[in-house]
């Protein structure tokens, strides 16, 4: 299968998927505020890998909540995509993001400490 073929397709499992959890009624899933980050789906379009970050603290419990609602995610999939196969789902926690901010913090903190070290300099040379 061509590779933009599969980018596609990835990138329209991400997208639905995101719009299905919006109708997920379990609350382990409807209360975490879940983004959906990517989709890897397998060339033979047998499994698809779901790539998510929460906000909030209790990632287990958001996990066991996606691992149980994975049956009807997979059922709205099929019925909102055309594929020859729908994929079984396995969700995986996106820990880029909180990287990303724990990153940015640091930078923050590093810029922060320079604008005050010049300043405390120049009240020493007084």
């Amino acid at each position: 299968m061509p590779k933009y073929r599969i980018n596609r397709i990835n990138d329209s499992v991400a997208q639905e998927i995101s719009l299905i959890l919006r109708d997920v009624k379990d609350p382990r899933v409807s209360d975490g505020m879940l983004t959906v980050t990517g989709a890897d789906v397998s060339p033979d379009l047998k499994y698809a890998k779901i790539f998510y970050s929460s906000f909030t603290g209790d990632d287990k419990e958001t996990q066991r909540g996606l691992r149980s609602a994975a049956g009807f995610i997979r059922s709205q999939l099929a019925h909102r995509l055309n594929l020859r196969v729908t994929p079984e789902l396995t969700f995986v926690y996106d820990q880029s993001v909180s990287h990303g901010a724990h990153i940015a913090k640091l930078l923050h903190d590093i810029g922060a400490s320079e604008n005050s070290a010049p300043e405390a300099e120049e009240n020493d040379g007084e």
